[in-house]
């Protein structure tokens, strides 16, 4: 089994924050691919299904972002499971906007919720960092990832968060390279073509 966390804030007034691009690429996998939900389980919403030919439960935590680590944990305890069993999808300042990586372990690079659940599960998780961009001053941070995605956003994030459901398969069957690669055949410019 694998289980697929995305990170954001509760509430709806959270809803459109850069920060909750991981609720929002959650959203987006569960109607792709019909996974059934929605219930309360491990501090979390959650969705069950099978995506290629894995188990998969996707997870939206109930805690606040920087507690993040509590229900992860909980669920992988449960289920018996090892940090190289859960893809956390989560918003990434050093990355530009529209732009993902996939990575397994590391720091926190100061993300409050992967530091949370680094330290319930340790560090060697795989992380799917979806580039917001970095206002360019760190005083702006905060308001920043609290801030819902401005009009120009909507351009690259929608295409995003649609690349990733559809390829999701690849990285289910831990095909990293592979995803990555089909992410930006799906998301890049369509070339027009001379007459």
């Amino acid at each position: 089994m694998l289980l697929i966390f995305g990170l954001g804030n509760p509430g709806s007034g959270h809803a459109n924050n850069r920060h909750n691009i991981g609720f929002m690429a959650v959203d987006e996998i569960v109607r792709r691919h019909g996974l059934s939900g929605s219930r309360l389980r491990f501090q979390s919403e959650a969705f069950e299904g099978v995506i290629g030919d894995s188990k998969v439960m996707a997870l939206k935590p109930t805690t606040f972002m920087n507690n993040s680590g509590a229900a992860v944990g909980a669920a992988m305890r449960y289920y018996k499971l090892s940090p190289a069993d859960i893809v956390v999808i989560h918003d990434e300042l050093d990355l530009d906007a529209g732009r993902i990586k996939v990575k397994t372990g590391g720091g926190s690079a100061g993300h409050k919720g992967i530091r949370s659940i680094a330290a319930h599960i340790g560090p060697d998780f795989q992380r799917l960092r979806i580039g917001i961009a970095h206002p360019g001053d760190r005083d702006a941070v905060i308001g920043h990832v609290l801030n819902n995605f401005a009009k120009p956003d909507k351009a690259w994030l929608g295409p995003m968060l649609d690349a990733i459901a559809e390829a999701l398969p690849l990285l289910v069957g831990g095909d990293g390279p592979g995803f990555m690669t089909r992410i930006a055949l799906l998301t890049r410019p369509i070339e027009s073509k001379e007459a």
